[in-house]
Order: structure tokens, then sequence, then C-alpha cells
């Protein structure tokens, strides 16, 4: 999460404020769903993570196409940014490998995080899912995420 404004380590580089704006609303968004766990406790606990993780996701992903793809920002903006803990530098470090374009989360390529010492079932193309479903004769028993919630990040879908 990114710090409080009255803690910031140096002034905001030019070109801040025509995206704070932005990066509030993502705020708002956060102590929003923070407010909801805390007075109702849901029967599936990582639902209020999962829309977390999310909003994590969605903020870094616009700082990334802001810098990355768009160029509408300074690289040194940029690295305030990433250093102010605005957006997630490994998982943007991620996003600009190729095949993990559209990973939604860090979590789902550790190893160690599931039981058979390979990554999430979310990363299988939904293609392979159907096909593996149709050799067997059932049905795709997969619809999201346990980790994070998401219905599938491989770069082929």
């Amino acid at each position: 999460m990114p710090r409080i404004v009255t803690r910031r380590t140096k002034k905001a580089p030019e070109g801040f404020s025509k995206i704070e704006p932005t990066l509030q609303d993502f705020e708002v968004r956060l102590k929003d769903i923070q407010d909801t766990k805390e007075s109702k406790v849901s029967s599936k606990g990582n639902e209020n993570l999962w829309k977390i993780m999310q909003v994590h996701h969605e903020r870094s992903r616009y700082i990334y196409t802001l810098f990355y793809k768009r160029k509408l920002i300074s690289r040194d903006l940029y690295q305030w940014l990433l250093r102010e803990k605005y957006a997630d530098k490994q998982l943007i470090a991620k996003w600009r490998k190729k095949g993990y374009e559209k990973l939604c989360c860090l979590r789902c390529i550790q190893t160690g995080e599931s039981n058979n010492g390979t990554t999430c079932i979310c990363r299988v193309p939904h293609a392979q899912l159907e096909h593996d479903a149709a050799n067997k004769g059932t049905k795709i028993t997969f619809k999201q995420c346990v980790h994070c919630g998401c219905h599938g990040c491989a770069s082929t879908d």
C-alpha cells in the first residue's frame, strides 16, 4: 500500500498531480473494501482479500500502462511511484517477460504454494483445460483461483 501523503520521502516529481486523482480513487476503493471487511465477516474469508488484490493489480497495471505502453510519465515519476509503493515492482517486472503479460499475482507462479509443486491452475490456458476435460469426458471444474480469485491469467487466453 502507498505511504500516507505526509510520510513521503521526497517531494513528488513533476507529473504526479496529473495522476494523483486516479491513485486516490484506488486508495478510496481499498479503504471501502477494508471497512466492509471489518463490518462483515464473510463465510468465504478470501473474498475480501481477493478484492484487495484486484485493486492492487489494477493500480499496478495503471502505472505500468502509463510508463511502458503509453509513455505518459517520466522515468523519475515511475521510479518514485515504485519506491513509494504505489505499484508492485516485482509484478511489473514479470509483466515485461514473455508469457507473463496477464499475470494476476505473484502467488500464482510460486511453485511452493501448490500441492503438486507447479504453478496455479489459473495459469493454464482455458483451451488446454477444455481439451483435457474433453479427453477425460468430464466438465471443467476450475472456476477461480484459490489464491487471488482470478478466472484465468494465461497469456494465451
